[in-house]
């Protein structure tokens, strides 16, 4: 009772959003980078469950709405928390209420990878109810994939335009074939720019995620300029970017240990990105370096006006000394910091370095070693 079914991963731009599944899992599942939904069975959800978590999420937030003005307090206690847990309600779904309550129940976040899947009216029949239902959402946005959304016809993107999505991530990762054929993303550029183009004409926010190093030593400066290419021809809301991290269990990772694959350096992938921004033109997208992930996440501005200003960052890090480099690196990986603008030179950052190296054998490894086990 008042349970709802949320998927493993949302986008770090929708931390403040409820969570409610539409689809289960991955519909592709074959990308060699991934590791969320491998060995996972793809499946859509009913519009009646669905409908149903919605009821959960507006009861719960109603009794907690009750709980709150009947103590006097104006907002949540911890005594509150623990007679609603005592009531026999779910901890962990109280919390994630809870939670978006704090931030205004105004975003919703549909999952799984890819929520577009499921058939155009009864995708907006759920938004619609869920609206209907909880009338302070304002924002609805959900995954999808350029292969989904190009055979999708104009009137169907109308309906959830008008139902109330408001924007769609999609996990563009490259835009050279080479790269998309080598990861097995099973799509190619020209799909992700006619997809990319037919949402941004469609009313929607577009958010396009561009992966640094996923082509590896060898399709390195093609991935960053092919990547440029397309983002050029759709001109998204937003690119996000989303440094390659090379996952134990997954393909990609075997191919580096078989050689097959070589991991770009810390270094290299800074260059790699700056080579991407700097081949973007005529476009007017906000880059966003929003995941733990990204070495330089300070690189974040709109385009054109902010363009110098987001590629300092990454000439400040290329222009330091290979000592503060491997410092910031070592700092940044260790979660010790988290902007380069924050960074100064310190003995415990140096010796921070020379743990790793002791550690690692290099402090190249023990980035390498630290993201794999972050995610």
């Amino acid at each position: 009772m008042y349970e709802f079914e949320t998927g493993p991963i949302r986008p770090p731009s929708e931390a403040y959003s409820i969570l409610l599944r539409v689809t289960r899992n991955c519909p592709w599942n074959q990308c060699a980078f991934c590791p969320v939904y491998k060995g996972e069975k793809f499946s859509l959800r009913t519009v009646d469950e669905v409908k149903k978590d919605i009821d959960s999420i507006y009861e719960l937030s109603a009794i907690i709405s009750e709980k709150v003005i009947s103590s006097g307090h104006g907002k949540i206690t911890q005594s509150i928390f623990s007679r609603l847990i005592d009531e026999d309600l779910p901890p962990y779904h109280l919390q994630q209420v809870i939670f978006w309550m704090h931030y205004g129940m105004t975003s919703l976040f549909l999952q799984d990878a890819d929520a577009m899947v499921m058939r155009s009216s009864d995708l907006a029949e759920i938004i619609r109810y869920a609206k209907s239902k909880i009338p302070s959402i304002e924002r609805i946005t959900c995954y999808s994939r350029s292969k989904t959304l190009v055979v999708k016809k104009p009137e169907e993107l109308r309906e959830l335009k008008e139902a109330g999505l408001n924007r769609i991530h999609i996990g563009m990762e490259s835009g050279a074939d080479s790269v998309l054929k080598l990861i097995k993303k099973g799509v190619k550029a020209e799909e992700h720019i006619m997809a990319g183009k037919k949402i941004v004409e469609a009313g929607f926010e577009l958010s396009e995620y561009f992966m640094p190093g996923l082509g590896g030593k060898s399709l390195s400066q093609e991935h960053a300029i092919e990547t440029a290419r397309v983002l050029n021809e759709i001109n998204p809301s937003f690119i996000r970017i989303r440094t390659t991290t090379p996952v134990p269990g997954t393909e990609l990772y075997k191919m580096m240990e078989e050689g097959s694959w070589i991991p770009l350096s810390e270094v290299e992938k800074v260059e790699e990105t700056k080579l991407m921004i700097s081949s973007l033109n005529g476009i007017s997208s906000y880059i966003q370096s929003d995941h733990v992930m990204n070495l330089i996440e300070d690189a974040n501005g709109k385009l054109p006006e902010e363009r110098e200003y987001i590629l300092s960052h990454f000439d400040k890090f290329l222009s330091m000394e290979p000592l503060d480099q491997e410092c910031f690196i070592s700092a940044r990986r260790t979660g010790s910091i988290r902007f380069l603008s924050d960074y100064k030179r310190t003995q415990n950052f140096i010796n921070l370095r020379e743990k790793l190296i002791s550690l690692y054998g290099s402090v190249e490894n023990a980035a390498l070693n630290l993201s794999s086990s972050t995610l």
